[in-house]
């Protein structure tokens, strides 16, 4: 199991970038899929088509989302934690992903980077 930590800035307000997290209809927006998500601690979401599926276990309104992300067969919980802070460009995104399989870690960092937040800051740079 290998854990991920990374900082990505997203040309928006923390506000602009929780909604683009956590409201589906915002989501398939930038994502170009439909999406299932709330903001309701326990409930499960999914993303790309089921590519992207877990439990929503925590938020903080415009500063922080916490989920577990599901990988068949795994024994430990794997988590994610976003924090968002006001930064002068916008956004300043801080993500930790614990427990990533080691067979997944690659695919899951170029997911971080170029779908998950390079979609994103695409999205926001164009709108």
């Amino acid at each position: 199991m290998k854990d991920l930590k990374k900082y990505y800035i997203i040309p928006a307000t923390p506000e602009e970038l929780y909604m683009a997290l956590t409201n589906p209809i915002t989501i398939q927006l930038w994502t170009g899929e439909e999406a299932e998500m709330s903001t309701v601690a326990g409930s499960e979401f999914s993303m790309w088509e089921g590519s992207i599926v877990g439990k929503n276990l925590e938020f903080e309104e415009n500063k922080k989302i916490v989920q577990q992300w599901y990988f068949d067969g795994q024994p430990e919980e794997s988590i994610v934690t976003i924090k968002l802070h006001t930064d002068k460009q916008g956004t300043s995104v801080e993500l930790k992903h614990t427990n990533i399989p080691d067979g997944d870690y690659n695919d899951i960092l170029d997911g971080w980077n170029d779908a998950y937040f390079g979609s994103l800051a695409d999205f926001f740079s164009e709108g």
